[in-house]
């Protein structure tokens, strides 16, 4: 890569990752109409004054090599830098270029073109002629190639166009290549969207310190150039493309581009800002190459998850009026010419998906559900129970009914076309409808949270359940059938049990178990709405089964109040998840199903649920721990990964070839815990657990109970310290204590120091910490609990190509430097 440098311009996309995409340096070109018909060079020459004087014949080089160089060049069609061509030349033909062919650049002008950027001969791209016009050619093509006359003939020929170049500065900007625009590596970048005229085109620009601050900056700078500079004048004679500074409003001056010409105006594009404008001639100057520097900051992007109805104009409508003038920050999906992007509004408390809004924006509202106030509806099915007793309702309607068809069709289509790869979902992103498989039914699916790349969250559209799936089990909507059922509205409705006595306070786990085993996917309940909330979505319901509808007294309203529910037990599950629940199949508790339900499926959910609570009862011990981590034994090297460090005193290690089957343990138990809900346990000090921690579950040793609600734990597979909620810590059952736990605490042989300064400590976490290493094993300290053992190790970082950097050398050396310094 270091030769490719020279070549081309490179970007690493993202940080952690190994792709570079490559841009060739970009070359201007001049059109047919400003060059003599007779004569046609690819692009302006540089002034001859840059142009060292020729040493001799131009035939000293021989004539087969030129020929090669020409071919060569004419694969590289945005032009080669001198530098690089010994190396792209010995790749090609497998011999070394000449030695003496960069010192003399100008014998070549017979086959290409050459361009200095500075007075540094080498410093020059080198460009492939176009081939001269037909009655230009000699006759003896082997004549040409050994004639000194014919090729100074040619390159006169050449300096004349340059001169006449100069002296028409006016009509021509220099040729200074403007680099291309480098997409952020950080993980969401800002950007202000401009304007689009489909979700395919958004114009944005980037917000940062290298982008909207730079172009700020170089505006100010353009300022103070072109209003002070009273040699600069207006532009005479102008062409389609060529760069110009606008002298805009209120003074502001703006890189531009023709797109256009009439007599006294032209319509440029403020390259910058990505809108066009029709100016007056007198209000564009030449663009100075010095203000060519900074990429084009307008650039596109395309919203992802809106591609079908790019053009639609009541989508494009909603996009716009949400997003031009705002900031917002965005995920990149795929970096390309035009990336695929999500954008997310981060002003508010919680961050707003506004693809998803503006796709939910455009659903057909005759398919909707009004629930009106007083009204009573029945056939009403209770789709969805929350421990914090929220109900979803679904209720016969036009939507629903259009929905049941659309999924039969798409049962069919999929069980006559044999199912192949182009229907598994390769791009996983917040946001994105899919479908899901689940009780023999295709059912709609929207991923909430992408947990990695094979674990993610999603919510039934239509009813309301959330759950953690694999990606491998998620299916895109046919394309026939997609635009169809993205206009088809959620049919899950949100609603609350009206008038509830606020003594009641939070569900507890047995009413919400009460109210589930009552109602839960009974296909033939009855509700009279109360109220209907707007701004939250929500409607206050009174609830019947349908031996009690419609006396109020007997409602599941006044049941569940009058019950002895409301006395929080302990050790109680919330959700009713099958024995099989911690298999990679199991999938969710209150499985939205589409037909057959009734007494049936409510007395097999009790059956369910009191197995589960035996099962997952029994199955605990906390006497059953994973087998200890093997460690090499002293002498012997082994891989390792470096999650924490604190000082070379205490730091973490994890066995490198261990980090795969991590990774996997760490995707099933989010897929396990997410099916169900928190169950209520007596923790314990220095017991093993499981614990939610910033969305994923990790296995965790119980540290400290505060009083606040919060218990302190570590992370038997990282070795980080955290504080949560009591409510997120949960057994950690039989399938998840087999992996040995990961982390090691560790300590770093060969330097010695009692007390670790906070300058020594962060030098040694740059350049340890989250890195891959060698570890050679001094010692191992054994204990009988596997988070107390401990190693003392030498590492070393062998990520460099030509030498290894003992870590333990570098420390001590920085040790003898800082005592000087002291």
């Amino acid at each position: 890569m270091k030769t490719q440098r020279d070549v081309r311009e490179v970007e690493k996309p993202c940080s952690g990752g190994q792709d570079l995409l490559l841009y060739p340096a970009k070359r201007k070109q001049l059109s047919r109409s400003e060059l003599n018909a007779e004569k046609v060079p690819p692009s302006p020459l540089p002034a001859p004054k840059q142009i060292p004087p020729l040493k001799g014949c131009l035939a000293a080089m021989p004539g087969d090599f030129k020929e090669k160089v020409a071919e060569l060049l004419a694969k590289y069609s945005s032009g080669l830098w001198a530098s690089a061509l010994p190396k792209a030349f010995e790749d090609m033909y497998k011999v070394k270029l000449p030695e003496d062919a960069l010192k003399n650049l100008a014998s070549l002008s017979d086959v290409c073109t050459v361009d200095y950027i500075s007075g540094n001969p080498q410093k020059a791209i080198l460009y492939a002629k176009l081939p001269l016009p037909t009655d230009k050619v000699p006759k003896d093509a082997g004549q040409a190639h050994g004639n000194c006359d014919i090729k100074s003939m040619v390159e006169q020929e050449y300096l004349q166009i340059e001169e006449n170049v100069a002296k028409s500065a006016d009509t021509f900007v220099e040729h200074v290549a403007v680099p291309p625009l480098i997409i952020p590596t950080e993980a969401s970048p800002s950007v202000l969207v401009v304007e689009l005229s489909n979700t395919n085109e958004v114009v944005i620009r980037y917000v940062g310190k290298d982008y909207s601050a730079a172009q700020e900056l170089m505006e100010d700078e353009m300022k103070e150039y072109y209003s002070k500079n009273a040699k600069v004048t207006p532009v005479q004679t102008v062409q389609v493309g060529q760069l110009l500074a606008v002298n805009a409003e209120e003074d502001a001056w703006l890189r531009a581009q023709i797109i256009s010409t009439e007599e006294n105006k032209i319509k440029v594009c403020y390259v910058d800002y990505g809108f066009s404008e029709n100016v007056e001639k007198s209000k564009a100057y030449k663009l100075n190459p010095k203000f060519c520097s900074l990429s084009f900051q307008a650039t596109k992007c395309k919203l992802a998850g809106l591609e079908v109805l790019s053009d639609d104009p009541d989508l494009v409508k909603v996009v716009e009026s949400l997003t031009c003038g705002k900031i917002f920050a965005v995920e990149i999906l795929e970096k390309a010419d035009v990336p695929l992007v999500v954008l997310y509004d981060t002003s508010g408390e919680d961050d707003i998906n506004i693809n998803a809004t503006c796709l939910k924006a455009i659903c057909d509202k005759s398919l909707e559900v009004h629930l009106q106030v007083d009204a009573m509806y029945t056939n009403v099915r209770v789709t969805n129970i929350c421990s914090d007793g929220t109900l979803y309702c679904q209720v016969p309607c036009k939507g629903l009914n259009k929905l049941s068809d659309l999924l039969h069709k798409i049962e069919d289509y999929f069980h006559c076309k044999h199912m192949t790869s182009e229907y598994f979902v390769s791009l996983p992103f917040c946001g994105k409808i899919c479908l899901f498989h689940c009780k023999g039914k295709w059912l709609r699916v929207e991923i909430t949270n992408v947990h990695s790349s094979r674990a993610l969250d999603v919510q039934f559209l239509d009813s309301g359940t959330v759950t953690s799936v694999k990606v491998s089990e998620l299916r895109e909507i046919p394309p026939r059938f997609l635009q169809e059922m993205i206009a088809i509205p959620p049919q899950a409705i949100k609603c609350c049990l009206a008038d509830l006595p606020q003594s009641i306070g939070m569900w507890t786990p047995d009413a919400v178990l009460w109210l589930r085993d009552s109602v839960l996917n009974c296909s033939d309940c009855s509700i009279k709405v109360t109220k209907v909330d707007e701004t939250r979505g929500i409607a206050h319901i009174y609830l019947f089964t349908p031996k009690n509808f419609p006396d109020p007294h007997r409602s599941i309203n006044r049941q569940i109040t009058n019950a002895d529910l409301w006395k929080h037990q302990k050790d109680v599950f919330l959700s009713a998840v099958s024995s099989g629940a911690g298999s990679p199949n199991s999938k969710i508790a209150n499985t939205p199903i589409l037909g057959n339900t009734g007494e049936n499926l409510r007395k097999s959910l009790t059956d369910v649920l009191k197995k589960s609570v035996v099962d997952h009862t029994s199955s605990f011990s906390v006497e059953e721990l994973p087998p200890p981590l093997h460690l090499s034994k002293p002498g012997e090297h082994m891989d390792v990964y470096v999650p924490v460090a604190c000082h070379p005193g205490y730091f973490v290690i994890q066995p490198w070839q261990e980090i795969h089957k991590l990774e996997v343990l760490m995707e099933e138990m989010i897929l396990y815990y997410s099916v169900s809900e928190e169950r209520h346990i007596a923790v314990e000090k220095d017991q093993v657990y499981a614990a939610k921690v910033e969305n994923k579950w990790h296995r965790v040793l119980l540290k400290g109970i505060l009083t606040n609600g919060l218990v302190s734990v570590y992370e038997l597979d990282y070795g980080k310290h955290e504080l949560v909620n009591i409510r997120k810590v949960q057994p950690l059952v039989d399938m998840f204590r087999k992996l040995p736990f990961q982390a090691v605490t560790a300590q770093l042989a060969g330097v010695k120091c009692s007390q670790w300064s906070e300058e020594a400590s962060m030098v040694f976490r740059n350049h340890v910490e989250k890195k891959p290493l060698v570890a050679l094993v001094q010692t191992v300290i054994e204990n009988a609990n596997p988070w107390d053992r401990k190693v003392v190790v030498y590492l070393v970082d062998t990520s460099l190509p030509d030498t290894d950097i003992w870590i333990h050398d570098f420390m001590s050396e920085y040790l003898v430097e800082l005592s000087k310094v002291n």
